[in-house]
């Protein structure tokens, strides 16, 4: 996996010709759905379907397994922990560190990924995000999230956001990536909202269609002024250690200098 993914596409687990494009859409990772997107009547076919195509060895694939609580995901998680296929597990809805340590404790796991999808889980963000070795993200579900909370504008989950993105990066986590934006014909929309986004601190973002994954590269990847800037730091770091002045008048220290580096890593992450 590229050590900056900006795109998580998401498909439903239980229509495998649309599992196929995915893997042919350019996104960074492509997330198998058994949840949200697959119907009761379907989960066993879904389960299927996906550890058949998981059973060989596939680029940068997770499943998002039903929610731990539901009669499907012990099934889900013995089915599919050990395949060669799978990259990443997504835990849906988790409210707890004890859930994450009992996958991960209980199965052969991959990488694990928790979702926070109420407010519990929010509320014990930090605790969740470090909670075991094997977790190595954590990320919001907004539109549960928000049916929890009786949240109707959208400026009413950016309490939320940042707390999830501070539990991330004080557990020492990669920066987690923002919620889907729902409206796959609405670009400047999904624009604006990533532009939003990365203002708050997330890194990349889900996606539920392919035509969304350029606008949320364009608008996670760093600017030509971005970079500019970047490497204007990293070269004068280069040239004389410590806290300096450049000579347009900016300050710059160490965290200063850290950051233009991740800037130059991150436009280099391909």
């Amino acid at each position: 996996m590229t050590p900056y993914p900006l795109t998580w596409l998401y498909v439903p687990g239980d229509r495998p010709p649309i599992v196929a494009k995915a893997l042919a859409a350019g996104a960074d990772v492509v997330v198998v759905d058994l949840e949200d997107a697959v119907a009761p009547d379907r989960k066993d076919y879904a389960r299927a379907a996906t550890a058949e195509l998981l059973s060989e060895s596939q680029p940068n694939v997770h499943v998002r397994v039903n929610a731990l609580d539901s009669p499907w995901a012990a099934d889900d998680l013995r089915a599919l922990t050990s395949l060669p296929g799978v990259s990443g597990l997504r835990l849906p809805k988790v409210t707890s560190a004890e859930e994450v340590v009992a996958v991960a404790e209980r199965h052969n796991s991959p990488p694990l990924y928790a979702l926070l999808e109420t407010a519990l889980g929010i509320e014990r963000a930090f605790s969740i995000a470090s909670a075991h070795p094997f977790l190595r993200g954590i990320a919001l579900g907004e539109a549960d999230l928000r049916a929890d909370l009786g949240v109707r504008d959208d400026a009413g989950l950016d309490w939320s956001r940042s707390r999830v993105i501070v539990a991330a990066r004080a557990a020492g986590l990669a920066p987690p990536p923002q919620s889907v934006h729902p409206d796959i014909r609405d670009l400047e929309g999904l624009a604006a909202s990533c532009a939003h986004g990365r203002a708050l601190g997330f890194l990349g973002r889900a996606a539920i269609h392919p035509r969304q994954l350029p606008v949320i590269e364009r608008a996670f990847l760093p600017t030509d002024r971005e970079l500019e800037q970047a490497e204007t730091i990293v070269k004068a770091a280069v040239r004389e250690e410590g806290a300096q002045a450049l000579p347009d008048g900016r300050f710059i220290d160490a965290a200063v200098v850290a950051a233009a580096q991740r800037t130059l890593t991150l436009a280099r992450r391909t």
